[in-house]
């Protein structure tokens, strides 16, 4: 991996995250005018299907989805996509929204130690303290102090949000020999994650619930549609084709504690739309993140460098 793929990768990856950081703000506008979860998630997830619908239809001529790369697809729409939404919103019902972000974004621990027990190789020590910063950097961030709601249930759908941000991660990674282009896999996988959301939203997973025309968003009123179109471009479009793009120019652990910024960006984007200013203390979380991801890329820079990984790479 060059110096030039890690530093357009950071680029893509770093986008990514700023844009999803958006998603927050837009969705709350959303349930703040009455609109239910699992409504917004799907009109969120089926609008960027209809938007990337022409993209489908081109790349499927020139790359039918077949076998493996079918699959490959399959998954990533219902763990990437719809999988990520579902356990979240239900996790919701049992936890606080600090406590329910901060088990999601579990994820790049549990990808370092799917690592570990893959190859069997203990981590090096800087990415170990890499992990252990960055992971504070985002208690300090989602501040899931206070009094909590805290069950057994919502532990557990915490958890398989979690496992399904690592596919996120993970399926992406590694060559392009499956066939999938980044962008069939991204307008695929939200149509496959549309259907999914569709099927659960039928069977009251998540319910819909229609709400008021408009929502607030910066202290102005914004028609539903505008909001929605931002929701879909700004906040899922380009955060998840600009992510894949990013985790295939990164190791795939360094994508993924490069996508905790993404708390980050979502504090900063509430301040800027709901008014919702940070505290210094998450504003030193933020910092606390990047310096982990810092000392990440650096140990997984050094590993690349050293002979016997080569070696094995070769």
């Amino acid at each position: 991996m060059t110096r030039d793929h890690v530093a357009r990768g950071l680029v893509w990856a770093l986008v990514s995250a700023a844009a999803y950081g958006f998603s927050g703000p837009l969705g709350a506008a959303f349930l703040a005018a009455g609109w239910s979860p699992g409504l917004t998630t799907l009109m969120r997830i089926a609008g960027t299907a209809v938007l990337l619908l022409p993209v489908t239809v081109v790349l499927l001529r020139r790359h039918p989805l077949t076998g493996p790369a079918a699959r490959k697809v399959l998954l990533y729409g219902l763990a990437a996509v719809a999988g990520v939404q579902l356990c979240f919103f239900q996790a919701l019902q049992h936890l606080s929204v600090g406590v329910a972000l901060l088990l999601e974004f579990l994820a790049p621990v549990l990808l370092v130690g799917w690592t570990w027990a893959r190859t069997r190789t203990t981590p090096a020590a800087t990415t170990l303290l890499g992990c252990a910063i960055s992971l504070a950097g985002l208690v300090l961030v989602v501040d899931p102090f206070g009094p909590q709601r805290v069950d057994l249930a919502g532990i557990l759908w915490g958890l398989a949000s979690a496992v399904c941000v690592c596919v996120y991660f993970l399926l992406p990674g590694g060559d392009d020999g499956d066939g999938v282009p980044p962008l069939l896999m991204i307008s695929g996988a939200m149509v496959v994650g549309a259907v999914a959301l569709t099927v659960t939203g039928l069977l009251g997973l998540t319910p819909w619930v229609v709400g008021e025309a408009g929502g607030r968003l910066a202290g102005v009123d914004v028609p539903w549609p505008v909001l929605l179109g931002m929701l879909v471009v700004l906040a899922t479009a380009l955060p998840y084709v600009t992510g894949v793009i990013g985790i295939r120019l990164l190791d795939t652990r360094v994508a993924s504690f490069v996508g905790l910024s993404e708390v980050m960006f979502g504090v900063l984007a509430a301040w800027l739309l709901v008014a919702q200013v940070p505290r210094p203390v998450q504003m030193a979380g933020g910092l606390l993140i990047l310096g982990g991801v810092v000392l990440i890329r650096r140990a997984e820079s050094r590993a690349a460098a050293t002979p016997a990984e080569v070696a094995t790479q070769a």
